[in-house]
C-alpha cells in the first residue's frame, strides 16, 4: 500500500482542484464575471462548469476502479499488481498529449502552453492564464512531491520486486524533493520578475518578496525536520510567521481589494459582486486558518505512519480549498478592477452585472 497512497493521492489532489475549479466557474458565470475575457480563452472551447465536474468524476471513477482493481491482484497474490498504478500514470500522461481532436483537446494543449510558459519563466511574457497556472501550483506541492516519488519508483523498475525504499532512502531523492517544494515558489517569483522588466512597477517585486519569504520559510521547516533542536523551533516560528503574514496581506490587500480606506463596506472594498457581505467575512477567516496550517509541522505529537499520511493528505486537501475561495475573489477584484493590468480596458464585456451606487 505504500505506493498506493503516493500515486492515488495523486489522482485525488487532481480530481478535488478539478471540482473547486468547477464551482469556481460556476460562481463565476453566476455573478456575471466573464473568466474567459478575463484570462483570453476562446468561448467556443473553454471550459465549463459542467465540463470540469465531468473531469473531476471521470478522474475519481478510474481512480476507484484502478485501486480496486490493484487491491484484487493482490489479494490473489498476482505478481506486478504495483503496475496497475504505473498503467494509470501512462494512461493518463498519454491521454493528456494525445494529438486527436477527443477529450478536451484545446484545454490540454492549453494547459501546456502554461505549464511550458511556467517552468520556463522569465523568458516568456506573463500572461494572466500563466500567473494564474503558476499561483495554482503553490497550492499543489504535495501533488507535486507525489508525482516525483512516482516517477522514480517506475522508472527505476522498483515495482517489480516492491522495494519502496529505493527513492524514498537515497540522499539525491531527498535533495530533489527539496527542490520540488521550491519550484513553484521560483517559478512565481520569476514571473513578477519578469513583469517588473517590462512594466517598471515596484509592486511585482514587493510580489516576488512574498514567494521569496515563502521559499525561506520552507527551508527553515526542512531543516527543523532534519535537525529537531529548540534553536531551529524558534526559526521555524519567526521565518514562517513573517511569510505568513506577508502572505495575508497580499491576499486580503493586494489580490482581493480588501481594507480599502473609508470602504463604506467596513474592512472590504465599495464594490462587491456578492450581496452577503458576510461570505466575505468568513472566506477571510477559512483562508487565515488555512494560511496557519504550518503549525502542525511544529506540534510535537506522535502519529504512526498512516495516521501521518492521512493528515499529510487532509492537509493538502485544505490548502486546495483554500485555493478555491482565493481563486473567485482574485477575479472578483480582477473583474471590478483590473488590479492585475491585463486588460486594455476596464470594462468588460456584455453580460455584466451592474453595481449599485448611492
Amino acid at each position: 500500500m505504500e505506493v498506493v497512497y503516493h500515486v492515488f493521492s495523486m489522482f485525488a489532489l487532481i480530481s478535488l482542484h478539478c471540482f473547486l475549479y468547477g464551482c469556481n466557474l460556476f460562481m463565476w458565470k453566476s455573478t456575471r464575471i466573464n473568466q474567459n475575457f478575463i484570462f483570453d480563452f476562446a468561448p467556443n472551447t473553454a471550459l465549463t462548469h459542467r465540463d470540469a465536474f465531468l473531469m473531476s468524476a471521470s478522474i475519481m471513477c478510474t481512480v476507484v476502479a484502478a485501486l480496486v482493481i490493484n487491491l484484487c491482484l493482490r489479494n490473489a497474490g498476482a505478481s506486478y499488481a504495483n503496475a496497475v498504478p504505473g498503467a494509470l500514470i501512462v494512461l493518463s500522461t498519454g491521454l493528456l498529449f494525445c494529438p486527436f481532436n477527443v477529450f478536451y483537446r484545446s484545454t490540454r494543449y492549453c494547459f501546456m502552453r502554461v505549464m511550458r510558459n511556467i517552468i520556463f519563466s522569465p523568458f516568456y511574457k506573463v500572461l494572466m492564464a500563466d500567473f494564474f497556472m503558476a499561483d495554482q501550483l503553490t497550492s499543489q506541492i504535495p501533488l507535486l512531491r507525489h508525482m516525483e516519488f512516482a516517477a522514480c519508483y517506475f522508472m527505476a523498475g522498483s515495482f517489480r520486486a516492491n522495494p519502496y525504499g529505493t527513492c524514498t532512502n537515497s540522499q539525491n531523492y531527498k535533495h530533489l524533493a527539496y527542490v520540488i517544494s521550491f519550484l513553484p515558489y521560483y517559478w512565481r517569483a520569476m514571473q513578477c520578475l519578469r513583469r517588473y522588466l517590462e512594466e517598471h512597477d515596484t509592486n511585482q517585486l514587493a510580489n516576488a518578496g512574498k514567494y521569496v519569504s515563502a521559499m525561506v520559510a520552507a527551508a527553515v521547516r526542512f531543516k527543523y525536520s532534519a535537525t529537531p533542536t529548540p534553536f531551529w523551533v524558534w526559526m521555524v516560528l519567526i521565518s514562517s510567521s513573517g511569510a505568513t503574514v506577508y502572505q495575508l496581506y497580499w491576499d486580503f490587500v493586494k489580490d482581493w481589494g480588501f481594507f480599502t480606506p473609508k470602504s463604506k463596506n467596513l474592512w472590504l472594498r465599495d464594490d462587491l459582486i456578492l450581496k452577503n457581505k458576510s461570505i466575505y467575512y468568513v472566506s477571510m477567516v477559512i483562508n487565515l486558518a488555512l494560511r496557519l496550517a504550518w503549525t502542525e509541522s511544529v506540534m510535537k505529537i506522535r502519529f504512526t505512519r498512516n495516521e501521518t499520511r492521512l493528515l499529510d493528505f487532509s492537509l493538502a486537501s485544505l490548502e486546495i480549498i483554500r485555493r478555491g475561495h482565493w481563486n473567485f475573489y482574485r477575479l472578483e477584484n480582477e473583474h471590478l478592477n483590473n488590479v492585475g493590468k491585463f486588460r486594455a480596458v476596464k470594462t468588460v464585456p456584455l453580460p455584466f452585472r451592474e453595481l449599485e451606487t448611492d
